[in-house]
């Protein structure tokens, strides 16, 4: 004890072995090191976390459950207009008291999508005619006007319009300005019944039937169309006739070259006499 003692003493008081330093020994000899150490960067929050799956598990339920209920709602809304504003159909004369109180609920609206609404019906013309020749007069068979104008549309990719819209918006015109009794309605009715019977003759003077066609008559036939296999729906299909009143021929309703032969002969005979 009195060496250590002396040792101490020598050194004049002070203790000759200091306590040993606590900062790293690379860093020891170093001045840099004596700066603080900058704090780490902050991560930037992660895209994952926005919108519902920002949520918790909890919300994540309620928000998937609320979106699927508002696309539920506007999908019914969306049915029940098309049903509503389209044409009568089985699904809707089935549920048609659903329909109405989902569109009707204090307020009435009454607008329509298609206008006019689609034919549910076919409407086939028909004409015959009364032909004046050397056997005497005799009365040919029905020919349906539609079906031979339906042959030149089937299979066809540019089909005329001819085929298509003439003995159609015709025999429109005509029953749209006459009554149920064939009776003009305003003064369209004169010119719809020429339009028709001129369209009748163009037709039949495409054949040759021996003789001279003196008087032409027209019906329609108009038959439902069948409901889809799947409907419980009872439609009778059988068709119904509107048959028009005979029409005597006149020049004025040959097409052209058989009318200015007409007027020919008839200008000839005159001349003779």
């Amino acid at each position: 004890m009195d060496s250590d003692h002396d040792r101490s003493s020598a050194g004049g008081g002070k203790d000759a072995w200091p306590q040993a330093s606590y900062r790293p020994s690379a860093a020891q000899d170093t001045p840099e090191a004596i700066a603080p150490t900058p704090p780490p960067p902050t991560p930037e929050p992660s895209v994952t976390g926005r919108g519902i799956a920002g949520l918790s598990f909890p919300y994540q339920v309620v928000a998937a459950l609320a979106l699927s209920l508002i696309g539920l709602l506007a999908c019914t809304q969306v049915a029940m207009v098309f049903l509503h504003v389209a044409p009568p159909n089985t699904l809707s004369k089935q549920h048609d008291k659903t329909i109405d109180s989902w569109i009707y609920p204090e307020f009435e609206q009454n607008w329509k999508l298609f206008a006019p609404n689609p034919l549910q019906q076919n409407v086939a013309v028909h004409v015959r005619a009364e032909v004046v020749g050397t056997e005497g007069r005799r009365t040919t068979r029905w020919m349906n006007l539609t079906y031979e104008d339906g042959k030149g549309i089937r299979g066809s990719l540019f089909p005329s319009h001819v085929d298509q819209n003439e003995l159609r918006r015709g025999w429109d015109f005509y029953v749209n300005s006459h009554d149920s009794e064939n009776r003009p309605v305003g003064l369209r009715g004169d010119l719809s019944e020429r339009y028709v019977r001129r369209i009748a003759m163009l037709r039949l003077s495409e054949r040759d039937y021996g003789g001279t066609i003196e008087r032409i008559q027209l019906r329609s036939a108009t038959s439902s169309i069948a409901p889809p296999p799947w409907s419980n729906e009872k439609i009778n299909t059988r068709p119904v006739h509107r048959v028009l009143p005979w029409w005597t021929v006149t020049p004025d309703d040959l097409p052209e070259h058989d009318a200015d032969q007409d007027r020919d002969t008839a200008h000839g005979v005159e001349e003779n006499q």
